[in-house]
């Protein structure tokens, strides 16, 4: 007679303590050797914190490069103007964090650049604030201050209501220190991301991350080969080798160029705040439930299903697009909207137009 099958839920319980199994500098000290070299800098002052919460976007002092000039003269918004950019300075809290800026350029020194995160999330929907060529590349502290400043992404990181989504309330209040991680910058070839999805210890489902058309994925036999090599390194590298997990979560891989191995970006808890990439959350539990019913002779669970966007055609090929070009404003919106009230924006907005519009 088969053993009872355990009652599971579309989604783990969370905890506190399974939450922040998840920050980086929980689970990186374990797969280092699988991962991208890495510096943790914790604790950071509350004033940090205060920095990267405040309104706005603009560089604490001393941490050298600014971001490219707008093209806009610096004449044409007159006398007035510029009083109103000075009062607009005065006003606003100044920030300056020596020590931290030197344990930047200490990184940048070792790694040649860097890109940051905090404890969970990285400023990628700010990539755009960077050349293009290099996106997330930074070189200087003003570089990482102004990716976390921009980024939307982040202040998830910054507020323990949001880490702690999900937890039932406790009595004691959770201990949570905010960090900076350095990552060591190089370039990333997005077609070769994956994103993993663990429940119960079992790998249920794989799915190509960048939501975007490439031709080898048409290959039958190299998405075999790719499948065989996860599962090959999920079962030499990080099955049961991860007791804080409960066996309930994602991870990341960066495939090599060959496609037969792989390298761990960053593990995410399995609840809904990760996205499910190709997959919904009531696919996965379908899959869940299909594994635990079935098991291969030699006691082992079906591989895992593989998504990957596979032709032009593809529902998820639609959605072809600059990653989180909802976060993109152009460097001169920056600019013009420092100080003013949306009114007087956009009258400045339209009078910048007209003008360029006027033959030269």
């Amino acid at each position: 007679m088969p053993a009872p099958i355990t009652p599971v839920d579309i989604f783990p319980t969370l905890t506190a303590s399974s939450v922040l199994a998840f920050q980086f500098s929980s689970w990186y000290p374990r797969f280092a050797s699988l991962s991208i070299k890495s510096t943790i800098i914790r604790p950071l002052s509350a004033e940090f914190k205060e920095y990267l919460d405040s309104e706005g976007v603009f560089l604490p002092e001393g941490s050298e490069d600014v971001p490219a000039e707008s093209e806009l003269s610096d004449d044409e918004g007159g006398a007035d103007e510029d009083e109103d950019e000075d009062e607009e300075a005065e006003s606003r809290k100044t920030f300056a964090f020596p020590e931290l800026d030197q344990r930047i350029r200490d990184n940048v020194a070792e790694y040649g650049a860097v890109f940051p995160k905090l404890n969970f999330s990285s400023p990628r929907d700010a990539a755009w604030m960077l050349p293009a060529s290099s996106p997330l590349k930074c070189t200087s502290p003003s570089e990482v201050y102004l990716l976390l400043k921009s980024s939307d992404f982040v202040l998830h990181d910054l507020d323990p209501d949001s880490v702690f989504e999900g937890v039932p309330p406790a009595a004691e209040p959770h201990p949570y220190e905010l960090e900076l991680v350095l990552r060591k910058w190089y370039p990333v070839e997005r077609s070769r991301e994956l994103r993993c999805f663990v429940r119960r210890e079992m790998l249920i489902g794989v799915s190509q991350r960048d939501p975007n058309y490439y031709e080898f994925w048409n290959e039958a036999s190299t998405r075999s080969d790719i499948l065989d090599a996860v599962i090959q390194f999920w079962q030499n590298n990080v099955k049961g080798k991860w007791e804080a997990s409960n066996g309930d979560y994602t991870f990341d891989l960066l495939l090599t160029r060959d496609l037969t191995r792989a390298h761990i970006i960053d593990f995410n808890p399995y609840a809904p705040r990760t996205n499910p990439i190709l997959f919904t959350y009531n696919d996965l539990f379908d899959l869940l439930k299909a594994a635990m019913s079935r098991t291969n002779h030699d006691g082992s669970h079906p591989k895992p299903e593989f998504r990957v966007i596979d032709s032009r055609s593809h529902p998820a090929a639609a959605r072809n697009a600059p990653a989180h070009q909802h976060n993109m404003v152009p460097i001169e919106a920056l600019v013009m909207g420092n100080g003013r009230t949306v009114q007087e924006f956009s009258q400045a907005w339209e009078e910048e137009v007209r003008l360029a519009a006027e033959p030269k």
